[in-house]
């Protein structure tokens, strides 16, 4: 068991920054707490001191064993040889992360795709629908289980063959939002669930700035779908830059508010992304981890009510009997894998 892990990153008043620094210093956690006043207090203040030569408080370290002794739970260190790379790039790598589900999507290349929670349909759909291409071509989508484009980001991941990562700013052992009970759920079964922070941490705000860091830190770019200007996604992708990762950005109308963030954001050098090949050709990504969905069942019922002619949405909803809002989702997948092309005028021509 972590013992001495838990116990560095339960003591109150120590942050990732002063571990790290202790870490450097003395070369393990067993190391640190085994040193006198004297030698923390030249990398600590005189309270922080305090809160690590103090007892450690029984009741969390036997919640924190509970919830390590339950399957699917552990605790990832600095110390481990599954470590993610990419984290220990960054400026401030975390300490540990607490994990829930599948870790070993922690050492796969990941995508980052970030955006408003207040996203327009158009917007959700253009998130799950990237997401899930950016998956089955093998990368694992990042995200931060927020509400709108989050969580269509995850849908698409976890319906993909790469599966889909959230980075959360509370601990584990608390959802937030609550209305993502579910999808949690189901990235705990078949994701991840990773968070820096200790179990019973609430989700305060300057929290999600920090996780934000690692959205983009384990990803080797982020793709940013909606955002407003002053967004929050805005700060993961200026993070994304600082870390040297590629910034993907999907234009959208210049009278929608929230595709203001999207283009200054292009205007400051990120890639302009009209489909999940753009991004893919722009981190020269060759990889697929399983055939589109199209090789394994080659009867489309979209793709056959086309008759060789450009065609409209309404026409097509009356060969199909779809509903308008479930035919541009299939259609916008159709495009991004290339068998489909939008036209002027609402049209839709098939390709291949």
């Amino acid at each position: 068991m972590p013992d001495a892990w838990l116990r560095l990153t339960l003591a109150p008043g120590v942050g990732n920054t002063s571990l790290i620094r202790l870490l450097t210093a003395f070369g393990s956690p067993e190391a640190v707490l085994a040193s006198g006043r004297g030698a923390l207090a030249a990398h600590l203040s005189a309270a922080q001191c305090e809160a690590l030569l103090a007892e450690p408080d029984a009741a969390l370290l036997e919640s924190a064993h509970a919830w390590l002794a339950q399957p699917g739970n552990s605790l990832l260190t600095l110390a481990d040889a599954d470590y993610p790379q990419a984290l220990l790039e960054i400026a401030d790598p975390p300490a540990v992360l607490y994990c829930k589900g599948r870790r070993e999507l922690l050492g796969r290349p990941c995508l980052g795709v970030v955006g408003s929670r207040n996203a327009t349909p158009q917007g959700l759909r253009d998130a799950e629908a990237f997401a899930h291409a950016l998956s089955d071509a093998g990368l694992t989508i990042v995200s931060g289980l927020a509400l709108g484009i989050d969580t269509a980001a995850h849908r698409g991941g976890l319906a993909g063959a790469g599966s889909s990562i959230a980075v959360v700013g509370t601990g584990l052992d608390r959802i937030y939002p609550a209305r993502n009970k579910a999808l949690a759920h189901q990235l705990a079964e078949t994701g991840l669930i990773v968070s820096e922070f200790p179990l019973g941490t609430p989700p305060l705000a300057n929290h999600f700035p920090r996780r934000n860091r690692l959205i983009s830190g384990m990803s080797r770019g982020v793709l940013v779908v909606e955002a407003a200007p002053g967004s929050g996604s805005l700060i993961t992708a200026r993070v994304a830059t600082e870390q040297g990762r590629e910034v993907f950005a999907i234009p959208g109308s210049i009278h929608s508010p929230l595709a203001r963030g999207c283009h200054a954001l292009i205007k400051q050098g990120a890639k302009l992304v009209e489909s999940a090949a753009d991004v893919l050709d722009e981190l020269a990504w060759q990889q697929r981890l399983a055939p589109p969905e199209r090789a394994e069942s080659p009867a489309d019922p979209v793709l056959d009510a086309f008759d060789g002619a450009p065609t409209t949405l309404d026409t097509l909803a009356q060969r199909t009997g779809l509903t308008l809002d479930a035919l541009s989702a299939k259609l916008l997948t159709l495009e991004l894998e290339g068998l489909v092309a939008s036209l002027p005028g609402g049209r839709y021509q098939r390709i291949h």
